[in-house]
């Protein structure tokens, strides 16, 4: 059965990802993007999670379900707390932060110590207490690499995530903390010798587990 799944993104560089792995893992089904990339970047000059930023994810959610959608996936990593205010408010339908089901098998894996790397640095603020008590997270900021990916420079981007991943090869295993950088995967894998996990791969087995029962 195709469903109809809202995929809420805070910067510009996460649809791309999210639809290939859909494409890859859950194929035909009917994706609607919604993007507000000045919440990253009100994000990034505040410093802080608001109130008020939380009220804007809770009127993107409520226009997605207005549309019908069945789920919704949000792709942006350091909005925790909004994401679970929808959460709440849009009960019982399947609203997935986009780390939860990349944490979920992360910690089925066996890992104990985990690099969590990212290029956005609220990403490294807000994610590491989503994974549960026994799991060492090493946070690793791919710095520089935002700002290249920003200018349309992938492969200064991808340089500088892979550099910053070696830096983690004494961890179990490495989350990539973003939908942005799931295509730098295999660089990574290669870079530490360790299982690397990505986002969008893991929420779209989750949401087709879920949607599916």
């Amino acid at each position: 059965m195709t469903r109809r799944i809202a995929l809420i993104h805070a910067l510009r560089h996460s649809p791309p990802p999210v639809e290939a792995a859909f494409a890859r893992l859950w194929p035909g089904q009917r994706l609607m993007n919604l993007l507000d990339d000045s919440l990253s970047a009100d994000l990034a000059r505040d410093g802080q999670l608001t109130p008020a930023m939380t009220e804007r994810f809770l009127r993107l959610s409520r226009y997605a379900a207005d549309t019908g959608a069945e789920a919704i996936l949000f792709t942006c990593s350091a909005f925790g707390p909004p994401i679970e205010a929808v959460q709440k408010a849009q009960a019982p339908m399947p609203v997935l932060k986009p780390n939860e089901a990349m944490i979920e098998e992360v910690v089925a894996s066996g890992a104990r110590r985990v690099g969590l790397l990212a290029s956005f640095p609220g990403t490294l603020t807000s994610m590491p207490p989503e994974f549960p008590e026994g799991i060492e997270v090493v946070p690793m900021l791919a710095e520089g690499a935002l700002a290249a990916l920003d200018a349309g420079d992938v492969a200064t981007h991808d340089r500088l995530v892979a550099e910053a991943g070696a830096r983690l090869a004494d961890c179990d295993a490495i989350a990539l903390g973003q939908f942005s950088l799931a295509h730098v995967a295999p660089r990574v894998a290669e870079a530490t010798g360790k299982p690397v996990f990505t986002t969008p791969d893991s929420a779209v087995r989750k949401l087709r587990g879920l949607l599916a029962a």
